[in-house]
């Protein structure tokens, strides 16, 4: 990769550690002491640390063991985002759940609010937020987060939020068994909290098209998306009305979070080029969901 690649991941991913630090802020300022299980990964890490500590009576001397046995669930999961998503995607997630583990170590678990409803819409909304920022930098938090996105790339339908939603709701069908029915639906209102935010954060629905007209030779701008985007292009060669110059037209279907780099692949090559953007396009067919 260049320069320019580098600079433009290696923000993204800071982006993505700062979603990793209000992730970890929202469940031990606002989960934890609410006593709330949140569900997927994380909250089957919860559930196992409680297990531990109660029934088995292991004593962690006040450190929750939470994100540590979330950090090595997660490997087989990193190898699943390196294999299926990609080098990019498992870099960053990597890095994001490194960070969010050291987060959940080091910020200390504290009471804020009293009430368990007000805990599960501000934690809802804080986590959520931060998991759906990873996510529209191209990273995730692991866990389910990985399983939705595959999920949306095989289904229009599905979203990062809706599946671990589903997931959710079948843990906190488990919980009735093992937890005091008050946390868990409690813990469910959470859930839909926390998924509603970090849709609302991704957006992953909303699909761009782009035209973009260039008298340049396009050979190097189309591989460049190729390779950095991985988006196809319709391609038309056209007469200027008025100049009668030669010019082409390229197509191209995107999301909305892949604009940026576009443009600056664009004008890299051609600084000149007139370009259009549409918003909020319903695409079907072979179009690749991404994030």
């Amino acid at each position: 990769m260049n320069k320019e690649i580098i600079i433009y991941e290696g923000k993204r991913t800071l982006i993505s550690i700062f979603g990793a630090f209000l992730y970890a802020a929202g469940i031990n300022l606002f989960v934890v002491p609410a006593g709330l299980y949140t569900g997927g990964v994380m909250g089957l890490c919860q559930v196992i640390r409680t297990v531990l500590a109660d029934f088995f009576q292991l004593d962690f001397q006040g450190f929750d063991i939470a994100g540590v046995i979330y950090y090595v669930i997660n490997i087989p999961i990193f190898f699943i985002a390196f294999t299926r998503i990609g080098r990019k995607f498992f870099g960053k997630t990597l890095a994001t759940v490194t960070a969010m583990t050291i987060f959940l170590s080091v910020i200390p678990t504290r009471v804020i609010v009293e009430d368990a409803m007000a805990s599960c819409v501000v934690g809802g909304i804080i986590t959520g937020t931060g998991i759906g920022i990873g996510l529209r930098m191209g990273a995730s938090s692991g866990g389910m987060d990985v399983v939705g996105v595959i999920l949306t790339r095989w289904k229009r339908d599905f979203s990062v939020g809706k599946v671990n939603l589903l997931v959710n709701l079948a843990l906190y069908g488990i919980c009735l068994f093992l937890f005091d029915v008050e946390i868990v639906v409690y813990s469910v209102i959470y859930a839909a909290v926390y998924a509603v935010a970090m849709d609302k954060v991704h957006t992953q629905n909303i699909n761009v098209e782009a035209n973009i007209i260039t008298k340049t030779n396009t050979t190097a701008l189309e591989k460049e998306v190729f390779e950095e985007l991985g988006r196809g292009i319709t391609k038309w060669s056209t007469l200027g009305a008025y100049t009668y110059e030669q010019s082409h037209i390229l197509y191209i279907t995107l999301s909305k979070y892949e604009v940026s780099r576009l443009k600056a692949i664009i004008r890299k090559h051609d600084p000149n080029a007139f370009i259009v953007i549409n918003e909020g396009v319903s695409v079907d067919g072979n179009y690749l969901k991404k994030l």
